[in-house]
C-alpha cells in the first residue's frame, strides 16, 4: 500500500510540475546574448509591451505594463520569473492610449493620450492622466481624472509623497511642459506649480536653439519638451528636456527655478534627453537620448523623409556629466556604440533596419522593489537590444553584457516598418531578474551574469 501511495504522491506532483510548465510561454529561439540569458517569457496574450512598473505585495510580485497600440493596461503575475502569468487587463472603456504607468504604493498615475501607431480615429478617446487605486493589486479602481481641454501626457512620474509630475502638453505652450501635481487626496489632484523652458510659451523669445530649429518639422519629439519622468533627489529635480539637461531647485515646489541647463543640440538630435538620472552618493548624472527615425508605419502623420534610415536623423547620445558644480554641469564621458553580433549579416545595426539607438533605462529608482542604481546601467537600444554598462569608472563606461530578441517571424503590431525586433523598455527588480518588453515580441525576462553582477536582496 505504501508503494503504490508513493507512486501515486510522486505522479502527483510530476503532473504538477508539468502542468505549471505547460502554463509558460515557451521562450522563443534563436535569441543572442553576452553575459545574460533569458529565463522566462510572455506574449502578453498576442500584445506588444511597452513601460512598466513593478509592486510586491506579501510573496507575490505584480508587474503593471503598459502597451504600444492597444488600449489599457495590464498585470502579470512574475513571483516565478521562468512562468510569468496575465492576471488583469483594464482599460478606460473607450479608444484612450496609454503607453506610460508609474506607481507608489497604493498609488498609480497613467498617461491618457491618442496612441501614437494603431490609432483608431473613429473611436473617442480622453487625454490628461488618470490616477488609480492599487490597494487590490489586481483590481485597480480609478481614483480620478486630470483632463483639462486640449491637453494630454506623456511619461509621468509618481516618486511617493504629494507630488505626481507631468510631462504635460497644455494649450499656450509649444510640446511638453512639467507640471507638479499634489496627489496628497488622490480624489481632487491639483495643479501646485509649472515650469517650461523659455520659448515654449507662445510668444516668447528663446535665448538658446530649441528642437524645431535643429530638426525637420512634425514628428514626436521635434518640438522643445520635458519627456519624463523627472528625477527626484532630495530637493532637486533632474530633467530630460530636448534640447538640453535641466536641474531644478525644488525646494519651494511652488516655485521651481533653474540651477542650471547643459545643452546638447547640436550636435545630437532626436528626443535629446529623454533621461537625467542622478547616481545616488556620486556627482555624477547619466543622460541619454531616444533615437528616432526608422520605425514609422507608412501614412502615419510622424512618417519623416529619412524615417527608413534612423541614423540619418539621430546621432545618439549616451553619457555621463559631472555635477560636482551643479551651476556648471560638464560632459565628461560618452557610452561606446553597441556593435553587432560577429554572425550577423550586417556590420553595424544601422543596416539591420528599423530604429536604432538608445530608448529607456532602469529609470524608477524609487521602487521599492526595484534594484538601485549602483555600477551597471541597463539601457534599451531597440534593433540592438538590451545593452548593459558598467559605469565603475564614469570617464570610461564599458559594456559588459547584451541581450538582442530573435528575428520575429509573426508581426504583431505596425512598426518598424521592416519587421525586426525592437526593444523599449526595461526594468530590474530586487532579486536581480531583468524584464524587457519588445514591439514585435512581449515580455522577455533575463538574468545578467557579467561583471558586477549585484547580489539580490529580495527573494
Amino acid at each position: 500500500m505504501w508503494r503504490i501511495a508513493r507512486t501515486l504522491i510522486v505522479l502527483c506532483v510530476a503532473a504538477q510540475l508539468f502542468h505549471g510548465a505547460a502554463r509558460a510561454d515557451q521562450i522563443p529561439s534563436g535569441w543572442k546574448a553576452s553575459n545574460m540569458k533569458p529565463i522566462g517569457y510572455s506574449n502578453i496574450n498576442g500584445h506588444a509591451g511597452f513601460k512598466m512598473a513593478i509592486k510586491r505585495v506579501g510573496d507575490k510580485w505584480y508587474l503593471y505594463m503598459a502597451h504600444m497600440w492597444e488600449n489599457g493596461w495590464t498585470i502579470l503575475d512574475v513571483t516565478d520569473p521562468t512562468n510569468p502569468k496575465v492576471v488583469k487587463h483594464w482599460d478606460m472603456g473607450d479608444g484612450s492610449g496609454s503607453g506610460q504607468i508609474d506607481l507608489d504604493g497604493n498609488l498609480a498615475v497613467t498617461a491618457l493620450a491618442e496612441m501614437l501607431w494603431g490609432w483608431d480615429k473613429t473611436k473617442p478617446h480622453q487625454t490628461g492622466a488618470a490616477f488609480w487605486d492599487i490597494s487590490d493589486p489586481v483590481n485597480p479602481k480609478l481614483v480620478s481624472k486630470w483632463t483639462p481641454p486640449g491637453s494630454s501626457t506623456h511619461r509621468n512620474g509618481y516618486p511617493g509623497g504629494k507630488y505626481v509630475n507631468l510631462a504635460a502638453r497644455v494649450p499656450g505652450y509649444k510640446g511638453l511642459i512639467l507640471i507638479f501635481m499634489d496627489v496628497s487626496d488622490p480624489k481632487n489632484p491639483k495643479e501646485v506649480s509649472r515650469w517650461w523652458m523659455k520659448g515654449q510659451k507662445d510668444g516668447e523669445e528663446t535665448s538658446a536653439p530649441l528642437l524645431e530649429e535643429v530638426a525637420p518639422p512634425g514628428g514626436h519629439g521635434a518640438t522643445p519638451g520635458f519627456h519624463g519622468p523627472a528625477f527626484i533627489e532630495g530637493n532637486r529635480a533632474y530633467l530630460g528636456w530636448t534640447p538640453a539637461m535641466v536641474i531644478l531647485d525644488i525646494s519651494d515646489i511652488a516655485h521651481p527655478k533653474q540651477v542650471s541647463r547643459l545643452d546638447f543640440s547640436p550636435p545630437f538630435n532626436g528626443i535629446v534627453v529623454h533621461d537625467a538620472m542622478k547616481i545616488p552618493g556620486k556627482p555624477y548624472v547619466f543622460v541619454h537620448s531616444e533615437a528616432l527615425g526608422g520605425d514609422t508605419e507608412p501614412g502615419s502623420p510622424f512618417r519623416r523623409v529619412d524615417d527608413l534610415d534612423s541614423c540619418k536623423f539621430s546621432v545618439p547620445l549616451v553619457g555621463m556629466v559631472d555635477v560636482s558644480d551643479e551651476t556648471h554641469p560638464r560632459f565628461m564621458s560618452m557610452f561606446p556604440l553597441p556593435q553587432p553580433p560577429k554572425d550577423e549579416p550586417y556590420t553595424d545595426f544601422c543596416d539591420k533596419g528599423g530604429r536604432f539607438g538608445p530608448h529607456n533605462t532602469n529609470i524608477l529608482q524609487h521602487l521599492a522593489d526595484v534594484e538601485k542604481q549602483a555600477n551597471l546601467i541597463y539601457l534599451t537600444y531597440f534593433n540592438a537590444g538590451l545593452r548593459v554598462f558598467d559605469i565603475e569608472d564614469p570617464r570610461n563606461p564599458q559594456e559588459t553584457g547584451w541581450f538582442v530578441p530573435p528575428q520575429p517571424t509573426k508581426r504583431i503590431g505596425p512598426v518598424p516598418a521592416k519587421l525586426t525586433s525592437s526593444t523599449e523598455d526595461v526594468l530590474v527588480d530586487t532579486r536581480g531578474n531583468i524584464y524587457i518588453t519588445d514591439k514585435q515580441w512581449g515580455l522577455f525576462i533575463l538574468r545578467y551574469t557579467g561583471k558586477g553582477e549585484p547580489a539580490p536582496t529580495a527573494k
